[in-house]
């Protein structure tokens, strides 16, 4: 799977997922842009946006997007470290369209 991890996500994560291709936004050269106009880059290329963002859901139409959205709830590289196996197993089963909502540990 094609995975972006936004500017929020701690960089950690990039080397922790096995067997996926990740980038970030700011290799992307999408650093600063605005969420509606990040997933319209990201639309086509990625299947996986992976986000900090609690309110993308209720600002972003993400029905409208090839990709699947994985929040986590927060950007704290200790906390995110730890969901890491939560997260891998997510990535597993995620469909294009889906939210998946990480909870903490």
């Amino acid at each position: 799977m094609r995975v972006l991890l936004d500017e929020c996500v701690p960089r950690v994560v990039k080397n922790r997922l096995p067997g996926h291709q990740v980038s970030t936004v700011q290799e992307m050269g999408w650093g600063g842009i605005k969420n509606g106009n990040l997933l319209s880059a990201a639309d086509g290329h990625f299947d996986i946006f992976i986000t900090t963002d609690k309110n993308l859901r209720f600002q972003q139409n993400l029905k409208r997007y090839s990709f699947a959205v994985v929040l986590l709830p927060t950007n704290r590289r200790k906390a995110v470290v730890g969901l890491l196996p939560a997260l891998n197993a997510a990535l597993e089963s995620v469909r294009v369209g889906d939210f998946i909502e990480i909870l903490s540990a």
